[in-house]
């Protein structure tokens, strides 16, 4: 069984491929007028990632004890691109994984 810890790194870099995934998918499908298939998998694949990460920090806020300004921006950080995976490292480096 997963860790808290491990569940957030997991469900952080999951969030941010997918992201990246989908941003690929749209320029493929607007920039070079292609096929929209990236969109449509990655649109999928990053809606349930997203859903993911958002109840996994909820419950790694409340479950590693962190401050409430962690737990928001947390959850905030799914909203921009690829902003999940530099969140937690700093996450890490602070020590808010390690508890």
């Amino acid at each position: 069984m997963f860790s808290t810890q491990k569940t957030f790194i997991l469900a952080a870099r999951i969030e941010a491929f997918t992201w990246a995934g989908l941003l690929i998918g749209i320029y493929f499908k607007y920039a070079l007028d292609m096929s929209d298939a990236g969109v449509w998998l990655f649109g999928r694949l990053h809606g349930a990632a997203f859903l993911f990460y958002f109840f996994v920090s909820l419950y790694s806020a409340s479950r590693l004890r962190w401050p409430w300004w962690c737990g928001v921006l947390a959850v905030l950080a799914a909203i921009p691109p690829l902003v999940t995976y530099p969140l937690e490292l700093w996450f890490s480096r602070r020590g808010l994984l390690d508890k």
